[in-house]
């Protein structure tokens, strides 16, 4: 990634997906983390479209999706590194709370 745009960023070391700054397919990606500057490259395993995420490390059905380094999310299926993440395997945070 030297010297190139990244094409995804995570804001924080540690979160568990990461957003895409350009439309992204299938393949390798190159990025970083905003907060810790970590640069990271994944496998994508589906296309992943400007501002949508993609998980940085698998994540179970039911565990915590977290951007910002804050839970934004819950899987509502296994989710693969480098799988997209969107309203088919994930529920919003919020969405959860107001109908606790």
């Amino acid at each position: 990634m030297a010297g190139s745009a990244p094409q995804f960023l995570l804001h924080h070391d540690g979160d568990s997906v990461a957003v895409a700054v350009m439309d992204l397919l299938p393949g390798s990606v190159n990025g970083a983390a905003l907060k810790g500057g970590t640069k990271y490259t994944f496998d994508l395993l589906a296309a992943c479209p400007l501002g949508h995420k993609f998980a940085a490390v698998e994540i179970k059905n039911g565990e915590d999706i977290i951007k910002y380094g804050v839970r934004v999310g819950v899987a509502t299926a296994d989710i693969k590194v480098g799988e997209y993440v969107h309203v088919h395997n994930m529920r919003s945070a919020r969405w959860q709370l107001s109908r606790a």
